[in-house]
């Protein structure tokens, strides 16, 4: 195994637990994400749609911001 792949392995742990523990001790009060204005919702009596288009589209704005920095960081030869 490479040093590279190490690294990453370590990063994607790392932000699995920050993600577990965040979701943890702080899940309650997350419940306004996918009940964003912009996202889609139609009911019915026997059908259900949901498409969450604002927070797919914050989501893409974070992920992008943070692989960027992921990026620089490994880049950088940090």
């Amino acid at each position: 195994m490479s040093n590279e792949l190490g690294k990453w392995l370590i990063l994607l742990g790392g932000m699995l637990l920050l993600t577990g523990i965040l979701l943890y001790f702080w899940g309650d009060k997350l419940g306004w994400i996918g009940n964003l204005p912009g996202d889609i919702r139609v009911e019915r009596e026997n059908f259900r749609f949901y498409f969450p288009v604002t927070t797919m589209i914050l989501a893409s704005i974070f992920f992008s911001l943070l692989l960027t920095l992921v990026f620089k960081i490994f880049r950088n030869g940090g």
